[in-house]
Protein backbone atom coordinates (compact mmCIF):
# COMPACT_ATOMS: atom_id res chain seq x y z
CA UNK A 1 0.00 0.00 0.00
CA UNK A 2 1.10 3.59 -0.92
CA UNK A 3 2.12 5.59 2.31
CA UNK A 4 0.77 9.11 2.28
CA UNK A 5 3.48 10.89 4.14
CA UNK A 6 3.67 14.53 3.21
CA UNK A 7 0.19 15.76 3.49
CA UNK A 8 -0.13 13.67 7.13
CA UNK A 9 2.80 15.91 7.96
CA UNK A 10 1.48 19.22 7.11
CA UNK A 11 -1.95 17.98 8.11
CA UNK A 12 -0.53 16.59 11.97
CA UNK A 13 1.36 20.00 12.42
CA UNK A 14 -1.32 22.04 11.82
CA UNK A 15 -3.53 19.78 13.97
CA UNK A 16 -1.58 19.34 16.90
CA UNK A 17 -0.47 23.02 17.09
CA UNK A 18 -4.19 24.02 17.17
CA UNK A 19 -5.05 20.52 19.51
CA UNK A 20 -8.68 21.43 18.46
CA UNK A 21 -8.84 20.38 14.61
CA UNK A 22 -12.23 18.50 14.12
CA UNK A 23 -11.10 18.36 10.25
CA UNK A 24 -11.14 14.99 8.57
CA UNK A 25 -7.89 14.38 5.92
CA UNK A 26 -8.09 11.86 3.46
CA UNK A 27 -4.99 9.64 4.54
CA UNK A 28 -3.66 5.40 4.14
CA UNK A 29 -7.04 4.11 3.02
CA UNK A 30 -9.27 6.24 5.51
CA UNK A 31 -10.18 9.46 7.63
CA UNK A 32 -7.89 10.92 10.17
CA UNK A 33 -9.10 13.58 12.91
CA UNK A 34 -7.28 14.62 15.70
CA UNK A 35 -9.50 15.88 19.03
CA UNK A 36 -8.36 17.21 22.31
CA UNK A 37 -9.90 15.13 25.05
CA UNK A 38 -9.93 16.37 28.93
CA UNK A 39 -9.66 12.95 29.76
CA UNK A 40 -6.18 12.28 27.88
CA UNK A 41 -3.17 11.91 29.39
CA UNK A 42 -1.78 15.77 29.63
CA UNK A 43 -2.07 18.11 30.87
CA UNK A 44 -1.44 16.42 34.37
CA UNK A 45 -0.34 17.85 37.75
CA UNK A 46 2.17 15.80 38.47
CA UNK A 47 4.31 17.40 35.52
CA UNK A 48 3.33 20.90 36.15
CA UNK A 49 6.72 21.36 36.42
CA UNK A 50 8.04 19.18 33.66
CA UNK A 51 10.29 16.25 34.42
CA UNK A 52 14.03 15.40 34.64
CA UNK A 53 15.88 12.02 33.41
CA UNK A 54 19.56 12.12 33.01
CA UNK A 55 20.43 15.54 33.25
CA UNK A 56 17.99 16.73 31.25
CA UNK A 57 14.55 18.75 31.80
CA UNK A 58 11.29 18.21 29.92
CA UNK A 59 9.48 21.04 30.00
CA UNK A 60 5.73 21.40 30.93
CA UNK A 61 4.97 23.70 27.60
CA UNK A 62 6.74 21.29 25.28
CA UNK A 63 6.41 18.02 26.47
CA UNK A 64 3.21 17.68 28.79
CA UNK A 65 0.74 20.39 27.39
CA UNK A 66 -0.88 18.52 24.34
CA UNK A 67 -4.23 16.86 24.85
CA UNK A 68 -4.65 15.61 21.22
CA UNK A 69 -6.01 12.40 20.16
CA UNK A 70 -5.79 10.66 16.88
CA UNK A 71 -8.84 9.13 15.43
CA UNK A 72 -8.57 6.81 12.10
CA UNK A 73 -11.38 5.10 10.66
CA UNK A 74 -10.60 3.04 8.05
CA UNK A 75 -12.28 2.87 4.64
CA UNK A 76 -13.54 -0.53 4.97
CA UNK A 77 -15.06 0.36 8.24
CA UNK A 78 -18.45 -0.92 8.72
CA UNK A 79 -21.07 0.20 11.50
CA UNK A 80 -22.26 -2.11 13.97
CA UNK A 81 -24.02 -2.37 17.15
CA UNK A 82 -20.84 -2.06 18.72
CA UNK A 83 -17.59 -0.10 17.78
CA UNK A 84 -14.41 -1.88 18.25
CA UNK A 85 -11.61 -0.27 19.21
CA UNK A 86 -7.72 -0.12 18.75
CA UNK A 87 -5.72 2.11 21.02
CA UNK A 88 -1.63 2.53 20.33
CA UNK A 89 0.62 4.24 22.56
CA UNK A 90 4.42 5.35 21.84
CA UNK A 91 7.45 5.25 23.53
CA UNK A 92 10.03 7.25 24.78
CA UNK A 93 11.08 10.59 22.77
CA UNK A 94 8.10 9.93 20.35
CA UNK A 95 4.66 11.62 19.37
CA UNK A 96 1.50 10.78 17.40
CA UNK A 97 3.22 12.68 14.48
CA UNK A 98 5.81 10.79 14.49
CA UNK A 99 4.83 7.33 15.46
CA UNK A 100 2.58 7.03 12.59
CA UNK A 101 4.89 8.34 10.16
CA UNK A 102 8.09 6.08 11.21
CA UNK A 103 5.93 3.05 12.00
CA UNK A 104 3.42 3.60 9.17
CA UNK A 105 0.95 2.66 11.63
CA UNK A 106 -2.28 3.59 9.53
CA UNK A 107 -1.14 1.77 6.58
CA UNK A 108 -1.12 -1.42 8.41
CA UNK A 109 -4.00 -0.85 10.37
CA UNK A 110 -5.62 -0.59 7.15
CA UNK A 111 -3.82 -3.49 5.54
CA UNK A 112 -5.18 -5.70 8.52
CA UNK A 113 -8.78 -5.43 7.70
CA UNK A 114 -10.03 -5.22 11.33
CA UNK A 115 -13.78 -3.61 11.49
CA UNK A 116 -12.72 -1.12 14.42
CA UNK A 117 -11.49 2.40 15.06
CA UNK A 118 -7.85 3.30 15.92
CA UNK A 119 -6.94 5.64 19.06
CA UNK A 120 -4.36 7.13 19.45
CA UNK A 121 -4.00 9.43 22.50
CA UNK A 122 -0.40 11.85 22.99
CA UNK A 123 1.72 10.52 25.71
CA UNK A 124 5.12 12.17 27.46
CA UNK A 125 5.89 13.75 23.78
CA UNK A 126 9.57 13.58 22.94
CA UNK A 127 10.17 12.59 27.09
CA UNK A 128 12.23 10.08 28.10
CA UNK A 129 9.26 9.04 30.61
CA UNK A 130 6.77 6.50 31.10
CA UNK A 131 4.28 8.09 33.05
CA UNK A 132 0.60 7.59 31.90
CA UNK A 133 -0.75 10.93 33.07
CA UNK A 134 -4.65 10.70 33.56
CA UNK A 135 -5.03 7.32 32.50
CA UNK A 136 -3.09 6.08 35.12
CA UNK A 137 -5.61 7.01 37.20
CA UNK A 138 -9.38 5.18 38.47
CA UNK A 139 -11.94 5.50 35.37
CA UNK A 140 -10.20 7.57 33.31
CA UNK A 141 -9.45 5.40 30.33
CA UNK A 142 -13.82 4.88 30.35
CA UNK A 143 -14.30 8.39 30.27
CA UNK A 144 -11.69 9.20 27.48
CA UNK A 145 -13.46 6.10 25.18
CA UNK A 146 -16.65 7.61 26.14
CA UNK A 147 -15.07 11.40 24.82
CA UNK A 148 -14.48 9.01 21.88
CA UNK A 149 -17.33 7.97 21.37
CA UNK A 150 -19.67 11.02 21.44
CA UNK A 151 -16.92 12.89 19.41
CA UNK A 152 -17.69 9.78 16.26
CA UNK A 153 -21.57 9.94 17.09
CA UNK A 154 -21.92 13.35 16.74
CA UNK A 155 -19.76 13.27 13.81
CA UNK A 156 -22.28 10.58 12.40
CA UNK A 157 -19.28 8.04 12.43
CA UNK A 158 -21.12 5.19 13.98
CA UNK A 159 -24.50 4.33 14.78
CA UNK A 160 -23.81 3.15 18.36
CA UNK A 161 -21.98 4.39 21.16
CA UNK A 162 -21.41 1.44 22.96
CA UNK A 163 -17.73 -0.12 22.97
CA UNK A 164 -16.98 -3.66 21.55
CA UNK A 165 -13.89 -5.16 22.07
CA UNK A 166 -10.56 -3.34 22.85
CA UNK A 167 -7.51 -3.66 21.92
CA UNK A 168 -4.42 -1.99 23.41
CA UNK A 169 -1.06 -1.89 21.87
CA UNK A 170 2.49 -0.35 22.40
CA UNK A 171 5.95 0.44 22.34
CA UNK A 172 8.54 0.56 24.53
CA UNK A 173 7.58 2.90 27.52
CA UNK A 174 3.82 2.05 27.01
CA UNK A 175 4.19 -0.66 29.15
CA UNK A 176 3.32 1.37 32.45
CA UNK A 177 0.04 3.24 30.84
CA UNK A 178 -1.64 0.05 29.11
CA UNK A 179 -0.80 -1.95 32.64
CA UNK A 180 -2.19 0.88 34.88
CA UNK A 181 -6.00 0.91 31.90
CA UNK A 182 -5.95 -2.97 32.44
CA UNK A 183 -5.56 -2.62 36.40
CA UNK A 184 -8.05 0.61 37.01
CA UNK A 185 -9.21 2.08 33.45
CA UNK A 186 -12.80 0.94 34.17
CA UNK A 187 -13.48 -1.25 31.14
CA UNK A 188 -11.14 -4.09 31.54
CA UNK A 189 -13.52 -6.22 30.94
CA UNK A 190 -13.75 -5.06 27.51
CA UNK A 191 -10.00 -5.31 26.87
CA UNK A 192 -9.66 -8.82 24.84
CA UNK A 193 -6.13 -7.99 23.59
CA UNK A 194 -2.80 -6.44 24.36
CA UNK A 195 0.36 -5.96 21.68
CA UNK A 196 3.39 -5.30 23.74
CA UNK A 197 6.17 -4.21 21.25
CA UNK A 198 9.11 -4.56 22.84
CA UNK A 199 7.57 -3.19 25.78
CA UNK A 200 7.67 -5.72 28.79
CA UNK A 201 9.91 -3.39 31.01
CA UNK A 202 7.76 -3.93 34.33
CA UNK A 203 4.34 -3.95 35.71
CA UNK A 204 4.66 -7.51 35.11
CA UNK A 205 2.02 -8.49 38.02
CA UNK A 206 -0.77 -6.37 36.48
CA UNK A 207 -0.67 -7.74 33.27
CA UNK A 208 -0.75 -11.31 34.82
CA UNK A 209 -3.95 -10.24 36.69
CA UNK A 210 -5.61 -9.71 33.72
CA UNK A 211 -4.30 -12.88 32.04
CA UNK A 212 -5.27 -14.83 34.63
CA UNK A 213 -8.95 -12.91 35.46
CA UNK A 214 -10.04 -11.88 32.09
CA UNK A 215 -8.22 -15.02 29.74
CA UNK A 216 -7.23 -11.92 27.46
CA UNK A 217 -5.00 -12.69 24.63
CA UNK A 218 -1.25 -11.32 24.41
CA UNK A 219 0.92 -10.96 21.97
CA UNK A 220 4.79 -9.63 23.57
CA UNK A 221 7.44 -8.86 21.20
CA UNK A 222 10.73 -8.91 22.06
CA UNK A 223 14.42 -8.05 21.15
CA UNK A 224 18.03 -8.99 23.10
CA UNK A 225 19.06 -5.67 23.80
CA UNK A 226 15.92 -3.25 24.70
CA UNK A 227 15.87 -4.88 28.04
CA UNK A 228 12.49 -6.81 27.98
CA UNK A 229 13.89 -9.99 27.12
CA UNK A 230 14.65 -11.11 30.51
CA UNK A 231 10.83 -10.15 31.98
CA UNK A 232 9.66 -11.80 28.91
CA UNK A 233 11.67 -15.23 29.83
CA UNK A 234 10.76 -14.80 33.58
CA UNK A 235 6.91 -14.30 32.41
CA UNK A 236 7.07 -17.90 30.31
CA UNK A 237 8.36 -19.51 33.29
CA UNK A 238 5.91 -18.21 35.68
CA UNK A 239 3.28 -19.23 32.70
CA UNK A 240 4.45 -22.72 32.34
CA UNK A 241 4.97 -23.06 36.29
CA UNK A 242 1.40 -22.59 36.83
CA UNK A 243 0.09 -24.32 33.77
CA UNK A 244 -0.98 -21.79 31.51
CA UNK A 245 -0.68 -22.90 28.13
CA UNK A 246 1.60 -20.31 25.99
CA UNK A 247 3.81 -20.14 22.48
CA UNK A 248 7.51 -18.99 22.78
CA UNK A 249 9.03 -18.04 19.12
CA UNK A 250 12.62 -17.34 18.43
CA UNK A 251 12.78 -16.10 15.04
CA UNK A 252 12.11 -12.55 13.22
CA UNK A 253 9.79 -14.07 10.22
CA UNK A 254 6.77 -14.55 12.64
CA UNK A 255 3.73 -14.88 10.61
CA UNK A 256 -0.06 -14.71 11.09
CA UNK A 257 -0.50 -18.67 12.04
CA UNK A 258 2.56 -17.82 14.84
CA UNK A 259 0.51 -15.63 16.24
CA UNK A 260 -2.52 -17.39 16.63
CA UNK A 261 -0.76 -20.40 17.96
CA UNK A 262 -2.05 -19.57 21.46
CA UNK A 263 -3.62 -17.02 23.58
CA UNK A 264 -0.39 -15.90 25.06
CA UNK A 265 2.64 -15.87 22.33
CA UNK A 266 6.13 -14.18 23.24
CA UNK A 267 8.33 -13.79 19.97
CA UNK A 268 11.95 -13.39 20.73
CA UNK A 269 13.46 -11.48 17.71
CA UNK A 270 17.13 -10.52 16.87
CA UNK A 271 15.55 -6.86 16.00
CA UNK A 272 16.37 -3.67 17.11
CA UNK A 273 13.96 -1.85 19.63
CA UNK A 274 12.22 0.16 16.99
CA UNK A 275 12.03 -2.68 14.37
CA UNK A 276 9.43 -4.71 16.24
CA UNK A 277 6.52 -2.57 15.38
CA UNK A 278 6.05 -2.76 11.61
CA UNK A 279 5.13 -4.68 10.12
CA UNK A 280 4.29 -6.65 13.29
CA UNK A 281 1.51 -4.49 14.41
CA UNK A 282 -0.44 -5.54 11.55
CA UNK A 283 0.40 -9.24 11.74
CA UNK A 284 -0.93 -9.09 15.36
CA UNK A 285 -4.14 -7.49 13.67
CA UNK A 286 -4.30 -9.84 11.00
CA UNK A 287 -4.39 -12.99 13.76
CA UNK A 288 -7.05 -10.66 15.90
CA UNK A 289 -10.34 -12.25 16.91
CA UNK A 290 -11.81 -9.15 15.58
CA UNK A 291 -14.23 -8.96 12.42
CA UNK A 292 -13.26 -7.74 9.19
CA UNK A 293 -13.96 -5.05 7.18
CA UNK A 294 -15.83 -4.41 4.53
CA UNK A 295 -14.64 -6.71 1.35
CA UNK A 296 -11.87 -5.14 -0.41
Amino acid sequence: MKKIVFPLVIFLMTSLSMCKSTEWTKVSSGQLAIISSSHSPFPHPERAGGHDYNDTHFSFEEHYNDSSVAIFIPDDFRKSETVNLVFYFHGWGNSIQESLEKFNLLDQFSASNTNAIFVFPEGPKHASDSFGGKLEEPQVFKALVEDVMAFLSSEKKIDSIIPGKIILSGHSGAYRVISLILNRGGLTHRISEVYLFDALYGQVENYIHWLENYHGRLINITTPNGGTAQNSADLIDDLNDWGIYNQRFDKNDVSEADLKASKIVTVFTTLGHSEVIDPYFKLALLSSDLPRGEDK
